[in-house]
């Protein structure tokens, strides 16, 4: 039986919202499953207002009982991560992991991991979501070389991450493991159920946009996408469930312009957990028409609830969607996308598509994250970098 261990989580989590906290308390209660010690460290300021896109960085949700979370990071507040960082250091945890997504977080969450590292005992990995930002700014690489030279190792979710980070540094030990199944919204359940439960047309075809709309996502492509005769003639439509990160009158505009009105359903308050099996359960398809990405979660909420895909090929997107098996990969332009989507539905590639996703679902497990933090965990201890780091992009 495997040593019990002290494990600590740093980064968002409740009372803040959306994929980063659904990731940090994931991988947390996985590695309670796995009978070791759990606590996650969050923020009790994430963002400054002016800084933050959306309504709210809160949710209304209760506490998590299972979980034991502490509020104490300001990322505007230095004081809060020496107290945080000294907090830490004294436990002499085994391992803490550091989500790591915008160069805005170096600063803090840097300063805290550079703290614990000097109890000479935890390992500091960071699973990286990007280490260059989708939104660039002025300070990004200098930002982003201070968070890579604050933490012992590495987990990325995409080949174009481990690429990306070698520009920062070589040397470290890194991994790559595609992002798990986010597994903890809810059942499959009837398509019709879910419709109506939204107060959608039960004699209507829906293909699904999900998640915070940002201006790298395409939305504007996909709008475009849809303004084709046999889309109005058979029934499909638009579901865009998601609020908005960004100005939504270019979008709003767009639908006007095209005549679309009749053709997309927007849904852009912030979609509760609790909903969000409805939406999906209510789609044949998914579309992320992203111009620009690194990996998403959004992928794997579709692949747990067994939707096909169509994606585009940017970043590490089209890495664990094979293109006619699961979905369609594409071009981030109108007339491709708009292709992928006739094809599916005048093919009647649906059913295929789910049969083989339920069958690629069973790589994506929370296990296989934790294993390779594991290794490159073993990597700090043997100092055997250099080559398993290589092995990772053949």
């Amino acid at each position: 039986m495997a040593k019990k261990r002290k494990v600590i989580v740093v980064g968002s989590s409740w009372p803040l919202r959306g994929g980063l906290s659904a990731f940090n308390e994931r991988i947390a209660r996985q590695y309670l499953k796995r009978g070791d010690e759990v606590s996650i460290y969050t923020f009790s300021l994430q963002y400054p207002g002016f800084l933050f896109p959306g309504k709210t960085q809160y949710s209304s949700d209760p506490a998590p009982e299972d979980l034991d979370i502490k509020v104490k990071i300001n990322t505007i507040n230095p004081f809060s991560w020496f107290s945080v960082g000294h907090e830490i250091k004294k436990q002499n945890a085994d391992l803490v992991i550091m989500k790591f997504w915008i160069p805005f977080v170096a600063p803090s969450l840097g300063t805290i991991a550079r703290i614990i590292r000097k109890n000479k005992h935890s390992k500091v990995i960071s699973v990286i979501d990007n280490i260059i930002p989708h939104e660039k700014r002025p300070g990004d690489k200098m930002l982003g070389s201070f968070w890579v030279n604050s933490v012992d190792g590495f987990v990325v979710m995409s080949r174009a991450v481990l690429a990306d980070l070698d520009l920062f540094n070589e040397e470290k030990p890194k991994k790559y493991c595609p992002h798990p199944l986010y597994d903890h919204y809810g059942k499959i359940s009837d398509k019709a159920a879910a419709k109506k439960a939204l107060g959608l047309d039960s004699a209507t075809n829906y293909m699904l946009f999900f998640g915070f709309i940002r201006d790298y996502k395409g939305l504007d492509i996909l709008l475009k996408a849809i303004d084709h005769s046999y889309i109005r003639a058979n029934h499909i439509k638009l579901l865009v469930a998601g609020e908005f990160y960004t100005d939504s009158k270019p979008y709003i505009d767009l639908i006007e312009k095209h005549g679309l009105k009749d053709l997309v359903v927007m849904s852009n308050n912030y979609i509760p957990d609790s909903e969000v099996a409805l939406y999906f359960n209510a789609a044949d398809v998914v579309v992320q028409p992203y111009k620009d990405a690194t990996q998403s979660g959004v992928t794997q909420i579709a692949y747990h609830f067994e939707k096909p895909i169509i994606t585009t090929d940017v970043g590490g997107l089209a890495e664990i969607v094979p293109d006619n098996e699961v979905g369609f990969v594409t071009a981030p332009e109108v007339n491709e996308i708009q292709r992928a989507i006739l094809r599916f539905y005048q093919e009647d590639k649906g059913r295929e598509f789910e049969a083989n996703v339920k069958k690629l679902k069973l790589k994506y497990s929370w296990d296989q994250m934790l294993t390779t933090i594991d290794e490159v965990t073993e990597m700090l201890d043997t100092g055997n970098n250099n080559l398993t780091t290589n092995d990772n992009k053949k």
